[in-house]
């Protein structure tokens, strides 16, 4: 299973030779300027919630790959309405694809589309696929719910959202790690506003001291699970 962090909350996952997009927003982020989202492979892309930032680029990469889009029912309806191809879940359900089983967890955040309109309940996503195991958390605060997980599931990676403001910080992200019984953390949504800007050194320091591995990747940048 390979891992590509493509900025914000985006990620690309390759996995039983398929391409997964989860939350692509790449074409408004500055930072992620060097990323041509025409070249982007994808089976699917799946989504976490509404918000413009993790939905922005969804259209373009969907309508010239064909990926299926999965999400919660109102979001995968959404762009099931507009022509496209798409698999709705809700909380707490899983399926089978054919790159493994993908689960829609809780999430506590908001969900809406950039037009204000009802975007359901944001969640986050645990991947199982080639005897690997993936937690994408999503926009959240911690959560007891957290702690369902590894009742169900052992990870090999936690991908936690760690820039404060609008998820958790740091230092929640520790915890969160705790609950979801993993020590290998994939940190994102952090530096992409202002609001959410972190001291990388600091971040690596406290989950270090934590006797946890935090890696802050390069846009582009991938990791080999």
């Amino acid at each position: 299973m390979k891992i590509t962090f493509y900025g914000h909350a985006s990620i690309g996952i390759e996995v039983a030779g398929k391409h997964i997009l989860v939350d692509p927003y790449i074409s408004a982020n500055p930072k992620a300027s060097h990323i041509d989202i025409h070249s982007l492979k994808a089976d699917y892309i799946l989504l976490t919630h509404a918000h413009n930032d993790h939905i922005l680029d969804v259209e373009a990469i969907a309508k010239r790959t064909n990926a299926v889009i999965v999400s919660n029912h109102e979001i995968a309806t959404h762009f099931g309405n507009k022509g496209f191809q798409f698999h709705p879940m809700n909380l707490g359900g899983s399926w089978d694809f054919n790159f493994g089983n993908v689960k829609y967890v809780n999430a506590i955040h908001t969900s809406s589309f950039p037009d204000g309109s009802y975007g359901g309940n944001p969640g986050g996503f645990v991947i199982e696929g080639e005897h690997k195991n993936i937690y994408i958390a999503g926009d959240t605060a911690l959560t007891m719910d957290m702690k369902l997980i590894p009742m169900r599931t052992k990870l090999d990676l936690a991908i936690l959202p760690i820039g404060d403001n609008f998820t958790m910080d740091v230092d929640d992200a520790i915890i969160a790690s705790d609950f979801v019984d993993c020590d290998k953390i994939l940190g994102y949504h952090y530096d992409t506003f202002g609001y959410i800007e972190i001291n990388h050194d600091e971040a690596k320091n406290k989950f270090f001291d934590a006797g946890k591995d935090l890696m802050l990747l390069e846009i582009g940048d991938s990791i080999d699970l």
